[in-house]
């Protein structure tokens, strides 16, 4: 007889109680369990069993019979309260208030031989000490004069330190007093002698020395008390002399005493700038410089007790036509996908909606660029990712990139096999496909949950959305709802009636109708806020997507936004960025190189080198990316992020933009749009033709001994229109050059649908029957390649030399 399987997350929800309960049980008096939904056994069932049972007894045995016998109690009298006591140590209540005497029965308060109780004096009470019923009739009124204060600073005896206090105050006003007479008495005398003698000549004088003798004395004070100077992180040679009250000479020459040759305007750290002051006989302070943004935007850690759980939030991934938004479109009940051009997704959108009461966000985004970018700008919007595989289709290139995406982004995948209603479909394929991406479904001893469904007929759905949750469930999401909203922008756009229109997520706090927002080079006030289906919202907590309008301009995609307190400040600090914005885009962007890898594994930035792999057979991608990850060592991990068959595409250079990645090439060459971006990213992208090459190279740059002497210099690109072949010259292709130009003397590659089939040099270029040096870009020309006549129409002719670099 089989046993039915009881897993995890079912023993929880029969119980009524959190997963992640059951697993800490496990854990600590059995074997952790390695996720939700591993099946239990005998022995594993008895020890939660018995661990619930003792930490759920029965407080009473009457509790159990409690309906079947129920005994009238006596209400409780409510004689026994005890009256309040006053605090011990506080006045008595005033003269003439009377306390109130308990309302039925119990012991009367003491009374007076009028009848009343007595003033200012509480109920005696049943049990109280007989010092409280002997207090005498009248109390006096308690003192203003607060005690004096006794603070233990010392092993032995206490120091009265109000006693000290009060005799300095008293000192002190003694002394103010006094100062105080003398200068009304000299005051008058003067007044008198001047009357007497008729002017203010002998005043002046008097009046003279004696300023002279209160500036000598303030001096003899300031050359005892040293000078507080405030130094920031640097400072200028010059800005220090004045801080500290000395001459610019004088500090200049301390500075050189020290071994440090330095002008009035130039910077010195705060570590020589401390050491100067502190010799020049000052006291030190470090100046802490507080910028707008750290004024105005509110990043502290929230405390544990405030945080609440919040709706985890999920991405949709994976190949084109695979059903992403059929998925949602199910989800959500409304027809999405037929409204778009060819089912594929023409915007970024945010949903919510409710599984078993809990919230779940869904961003429905167009394949992985704003993933993607979003990351690139550090902004972690997601917290679990749905891969969605066609069962009849398997694993495409686009899912390939998606699992490396994920990875790269350290988000947990649900696999969700969709169309399992056709014909054709083959869920196991696609389970022994993901294997080989390091994705071993649950049912093959894995970790990764796969679920088989069918978007369009809602199959398997309700189990999907039930192991999201348990997947969020298990990551404890949390964020605290009671401080200023901030977030990410998902997507944002210039509306022609409500100007710039962005939809945000609110990640942490409540962000209302009416706060000031700051997003990027981004700032306004929330006029309006709808959720995802158009209502109006006055406030949106954790995890909801909302559309707002109000700002400025249309901030950029992945931007954080804060909701902050002042406008003025908020415009400021906008200004400032615009300001950085426009300083960085004249400046080069300094990115990993191979050039630059050795410094930076010096300086320690650099832990791990990650690559991207791109060769012409998927046999070569494997072996290239065996060959580099076993270069890593002790000081740099080399890990290969995304390995794929085919020409570099800009895909890969979003990739590694967004993950500091190096691109390597095997036989293969970017496209026009990877190339402009590489550029525009300043992504390092390597191309070779032999694998030893480039494990020499990236070991040799780890080392830090990559010295190259030449680089490649593109010149330009020429597509061939039609071929002839010619008798004793072989074949002659007639060409078009595309971009940049073709050199005569020039190297060149021959590019067959991105993959390298020829490296060679040039024979001849013609324009029409006369030799060429070289043809410009849009215009046509005659070449042929020495020793190789296999050209055919559409192929690429790239040109290039090699140049010296300059050492």
């Amino acid at each position: 007889m089989a046993i039915e399987k009881y897993r995890v997350h079912e023993v929880a929800k029969d119980f009524g109680l959190p997963t992640k309960t059951i697993t800490e049980i496990l854990t600590k008096y059995g074997t952790a369990p390695k996720n939700h939904m591993q099946v239990l056994t005998d022995r594993e069932l008895s020890i939660i069993f018995d661990r619930l049972t003792q930490d759920h007894p029965v407080s009473d045995i009457q509790v159990i019979f409690q309906d079947t016998y129920q005994e009238a109690k006596p209400a409780p009298a409510e004689e026994k309260k005890p009256a309040p006591q006053p605090a011990q140590g506080k006045p008595a209540a005033p003269q003439g208030q009377r306390p109130q005497a308990p309302q039925s029965g119990g012991s009367q308060p003491q009374k007076q031989p009028g009848g009343r109780p007595a003033q200012g004096q509480p109920p005696a009470q049943p049990g109280a000490s007989g010092q409280q019923s002997q207090q005498p009739p009248l109390q006096k009124p308690a003192s203003r004069v607060p005690q004096k204060k006794i603070v233990d600073t010392r092993k032995g005896g206490d120091v009265n330190l109000a006693k000290y206090d009060e005799r300095l105050e008293a000192l002190g006003g003694q002394q103010g007093e006094r100062m105080q007479r003398q200068q009304r008495s000299g005051r008058e005398k003067v007044q008198g002698r001047q009357q007497r003698r008729g002017g203010p000549a002998f005043s002046n004088k008097r009046r003279q020395d004696e300023a002279e003798k209160m500036r000598r004395l303030q001096l003899e004070i300031a050359k005892k008390a040293p000078v507080k100077v405030q130094i920031p992180d640097e400072i200028s040679v010059g800005e220090l002399a004045s801080r500290m009250k000395k001459t610019g000479a004088e500090v200049v020459k301390a500075l050189m005493k020290n071994g440090i040759m330095a002008s009035l305007p130039q910077m010195i750290d705060y570590d020589t700038a401390a050491f100067i002051a502190e010799e020049m006989g000052c006291k030190v302070e470090k100046e802490i410089v507080v910028t707008i943004e750290e004024k105005l935007i509110d990043v502290s850690e929230d405390k544990a007790e405030d945080l609440v759980p919040r709706a985890p939030v999920v991405v949709v991934m994976g190949h084109v036509d695979h059903g992403k938004t059929s998925l949602l479109d199910t989800i959500r009940n409304t027809s999405v996908a037929s409204g778009e051009a060819g089912g594929i997704t023409q915007h970024i959108g945010a949903y919510q909606v409710q599984v078993n009461g809990k919230p779940i966000t869904f961003l429905d985004t167009p394949g992985h660029e704003a993933f993607t970018s979003m990351r690139a700008r550090g902004a972690m919007v997601t917290d679990i990712a749905i891969l969605m595989v066609a069962a009849d289709d398997g694993i495409m290139p686009q899912t390939i990139e998606s699992i490396s995406h994920a990875k790269a982004a350290n988000i947990p995948i649900v696999v969700a096999v969709n169309k399992i209603d056709k014909e054709n479909a083959n869920p196991d394929k696609v389970m022994q496909q993901l294997t080989e991406h390091g994705l071993v479904p649950e049912d093959w001893g894995g970790e990764t949950i796969c679920c088989k469904i069918s978007a369009k007929k809602n199959i398997g759905i309700d189990n999907l959305l039930e192991m999201v949750t348990l997947t969020a469930e298990m990551a404890e999401l949390k964020a605290n709802p009671n401080r200023a909203g901030q977030g990410t922008v998902i997507e944002a756009r210039l509306d022609k009636g409500r100007g710039p229109v962005a939809t945000l997520l609110v990640q942490n706090g409540t962000l209302k109708q009416g706060d000031i927002i700051i997003a990027g080079t981004a700032v306004g006030r929330v006029r309006t806020m709808l959720d995802y289906k158009g209502g109006r919202l006055a406030e949106a907590g954790p995890s909801v997507p909302v559309e707002i309008a109000g700002l400025s301009e249309a901030p950029t995609a992945g931007s954080p936004f804060f909701a902050v307190s002042d406008e003025r400040m908020a415009r400021e600090l906008v200004e400032q960025r615009k300001a950085e914005e426009r300083a960085k885009a004249a400046a080069p962007v300094q990115k990993v190189s191979l050039e630059n890898l050795f410094d930076q594994i010096q300086a320690g930035e650099r832990k791990e080198l990650a690559l991207i792999v791109k060769a012409d057979v998927q046999g070569s991608v494997e072996a290239v990316k065996a060959s580099l990850e076993k270069l890593s060592n002790e000081e740099v991990n080399v890990r290969v992020i995304h390995g794929g068959v085919g020409a570099v595409n800009e895909s890969d250079v979003m990739l590694a933009s967004s993950s500091g990645a190096i691109i390597v090439g095997f036989n293969v060459r970017p496209d026009a749009a990877a190339r402009d971006g590489a550029a525009r990213q300043n992504v390092d992208m390597r191309m070779y033709r032999v694998i030893y090459d480039c494990i020499d190279e990236i070991t040799a740059a780890m080392k830090g001994m990559l010295a190259p002497k030449y680089r490649e210099a593109l010149l330009g690109h020429a597509e061939v229109r039609q071929t002839y072949k010619v008798s004793g010259v072989g074949t002659v292709a007639g060409c078009y050059v595309q971009d940049g130009k073709i050199v005569r003397n020039c190297s060149i590659r021959l590019v067959r649908d991105g993959i390298v089939i020829h490296e060679g040099a040039l024979a001849s270029l013609q324009r029409f029957k006369d030799a060429a040096k070289e043809v410009a870009s849009g215009y046509e020309c005659g070449l042929t390649i020495e020793k190789f006549n296999d050209i055919k129409e559409g192929d690429i002719v790239e040109g290039y030399t090699m140049e010296e670099i300059p050492q």
